[in-house]
């Protein structure tokens, strides 16, 4: 079986990696980190320009009517350049639902003006109870629509107009709903964030009018969450090429007893370490996006088994590179700390290693 890409896409991936490299330096994501501000507004508007956002919806609403494969390579692409823009939270996430549950009202709605790069969205999903966040929404929706809770950790809320936000009905069940975010009601707070170009947000929800996915199903969520790990392991994938890649041209050009310390190694070890660990999320990564596009009932191991290892990867690899820089990593003026404090990021915004790997479990022993 080849789960390699075509070369149309292979292309696409090649002309994204000279856009981003040219657009999104190092520099771009440091302006919006010390200006405080949420996000690079001149790059969003330039990938709008080239519709990256559409790539998978389909071409009635506007997208490009492309598929996951397509979407997978932007995304690695998107993690090497550490571009410091809404777009999972867009793409990903709720571009995703609509598609997923959405009516056909909902998606002539919403669907073409995503596509089109005229609106940010973000997810809320996570909630805190006591002093854990919790995966279940507490959050209640009455039965006209209202929505009432708190909503935690939220990707771009500080700057999205509308959100997905899950909650809970009169009759226990979890939902997914449309919620405008500019109406009285609705509160936003600032939260800090260790990586401060995706910055969060704290959703205050009190009587707001929301709409319900007109086809959300108890596995809509489920189903969302397996596409959107997919995605991210490939957006991990990338930075953990960038930070492997970075770490060996340093030490490449560092000496040490007359000789480069790259030829030292234990230094040689670590990179070994880093690149096995890369590999192997790469191919976890292959293995969930051809169960994605293929929809094959593989695709909740798949994904699963795709986010813990490029959750491991990635932090490895942005953890060896710091290691790799010695004390020189650990200043702000080097770029070592932006793939580790990405790393960290990316390993929360759908939940943690522990909750994937209890998915593993379970579709393994399901499988027996």
């Amino acid at each position: 079986m080849n789960f390699d890409f075509s070369e149309q896409q292979k292309l696409i991936q090649s002309e994204a990696r000279k856009f981003l490299r040219e657009q999104c330096p190092p520099e771009r994501m440091r302006q919006v980190m010390e200006q405080d501000a949420a996000f690079d507004d001149d790059l969003w508007s330039r990938i709008r320009d080239l519709g990256w956002m559409g790539l998978a919806i389909p071409e009635q609403y506007g997208g490009l009517g492309l598929g996951y494969l397509e979407l997978c390579v932007i995304a690695q692409e998107l993690g090497r350049a550490l571009a410091p823009i809404p777009f999972s939270s867009n793409v990903y996430l709720f571009n995703q639902a609509l598609v997923i549950a959405g009516n056909e009202a909902q998606k002539q709605r919403w669907l073409p003006r995503v596509a089109g790069g005229e609106l940010v969205a973000c997810t809320a999903v996570a909630e805190r109870v006591g002093d854990q966040p919790n995966s279940l929404p507490v959050t209640e929706i009455t039965q006209d629509g209202r929505l009432h809770g708190q909503k935690i950790a939220v990707v771009d809320g500080m700057r999205a107009e509308v959100a997905l936000v899950s909650a809970r009905s009169s009759k226990g069940e979890v939902i997914l709903c449309l919620l405008e975010l500019d109406q009285a009601g609705c509160e936003r707070a600032a939260t800090e964030s260790l990586d401060l170009s995706r910055p969060l947000a704290t959703l205050t929800l009190n009587d707001v009018k929301a709409e319900p996915l007109a086809h959300c199903t108890a596995q809509t969520l489920t189903e969302l969450y397996n596409t959107a790990a997919v995605l991210f392991a490939f957006e991990q994938v990338g930075g953990c090429e960038a930070a492997l890649k970075m770490g060996m041209s340093y030490t490449k050009q560092r000496y040490a007893f007359g000789r480069p310390v790259a030829t030292f190694q234990a230094i040689k070890h670590k990179f070994a370490d880093m690149y096995v660990a890369k590999e192997i999320a790469l191919s976890n990564a292959y293995y969930g996006a051809w169960a994605l596009a293929s929809s094959a009932p593989e695709l909740s191991l798949a994904a699963a088994t795709a986010r813990v290892s490029a959750n491991q990867a990635y932090f490895e690899c942005s953890r060896e590179n710091l290691q790799a820089h010695g004390g020189m990593g650990y200043t702000w003026e080097f770029d070592c700390h932006l793939h580790y404090r990405r790393a960290q990021h990316l390993s929360l915004v759908l939940g943690g290693t522990p909750y994937w790997k209890e998915r593993i479990n379970t579709e393994l022993l399901r499988a027996e």
